[in-house]
């Protein structure tokens, strides 16, 4: 009788063993898929990421060239009003 209650107890500590070692299989391959997953997603984000930078950073030199044009030109308005101003004050203060 305590051959036959050793006997199971070495298959169910077998089974038991071996199950946790192919649970540990599945989840390692679960793992390795996964990690591939991620690694493609991440080389799609940085590419579109990088494609997005590039045509920002060209909008925003374009946009700079176009603001910097204005600016001058309302420097030179200002200019302009500062001196009619001047003479404005010199007509009145004598």
């Amino acid at each position: 009788m305590t051959a036959v209650a050793w006997a199971a107890i070495a298959l169910m500590a077998t089974t038991l063993l071996g199950t946790l070692f192919y649970l540990g299989a599945k989840i390692d391959g679960l793992g390795s898929r996964l990690d591939g997953r991620i690694d493609s997603l991440d080389e799609r984000l940085t590419g579109r990421i990088d494609s997005l930078d590039e045509r920002l950073t060209s909008r925003i030199d374009s946009l700079d060239e176009r603001l910097t044009g204005r600016i001058d030109g309302l420097a030179g308005r200002i200019d302009g009003l500062a001196g009619m101003i001047a003479d404005h004050l010199q007509r009145h203060t004598g």
